[in-house]
């Protein structure tokens, strides 16, 4: 089953999104985007990729006393960016060191450390790419959506709990299910 680990934003927090995003719905180039589920939305600590069903429990033990070691934080959605012109996010700001603290630890606690790339904190909103009638979004599409999130700064949430998500891809948007979640320390 291919794997990751996320925080969960609350439904209050998505729903303020929802409605900072739906104007981008209008911009030149929307309507060429892929644009991701708002029950799918999260904010990704660790890719694991396919792990074998008999190598979960182990996973888990670690996410468990990860989870313990690691205080709740404060975070909220915040503005936006691009990764070039291939994805459309939105960014976090808040107690972020935590969340990189937290991410850092189950990364290395389940060996899926990437060095490369290293962790910034979003929430994808939509990916560029060929849909079935339309080509990927021109030069500069992206770039003026995030620009028009700029100002959105969604309301203080407290991060409280990892999960360990399974993703299901094929036809349509992926699809996320929760396969079991930790409650962070105090």
């Amino acid at each position: 089953m291919r794997l990751f680990v996320a925080v969960n934003p609350p439904a209050p927090a998505k729903q303020e999104l929802v409605d900072a995003v739906e104007p981008l719905h209008r911009l030149p180039g929307a309507d060429r985007l892929r644009w991701t589920e708002t029950a799918g939305w999260h904010l990704t600590l660790a890719f694991l990729g396919e792990v074998p069903a008999d190598e979960v429990p182990a996973l888990e033990h670690a996410l468990a006393r990860v989870a313990g070691e690691h205080p709740k934080h404060r975070l909220r959605l915040s503005g936006g960016g691009t990764f070039g012109e291939r994805a459309l996010w939105a960014g976090v700001e808040g107690e972020v060191r935590a969340l990189r603290e937290l991410a850092a630890a189950v990364q290395r606690a389940l060996g899926a450390e990437d060095e490369e790339r290293g962790f910034h904190p979003h929430l994808t909103l939509a990916r560029s790419g060929t849909t079935r009638s339309r080509g990927p979004a021109g030069p500069g599409e992206l770039r003026a959506m995030a620009d028009a999130l700029r100002g959105f700064r969604g309301r203080e949430w407290r991060a409280g709990r990892i999960q360990l998500m399974r993703s299901e891809t094929g036809y349509g948007p992926a699809r996320y299910t929760a396969v079991e979640g930790w409650p962070l320390g105090t």
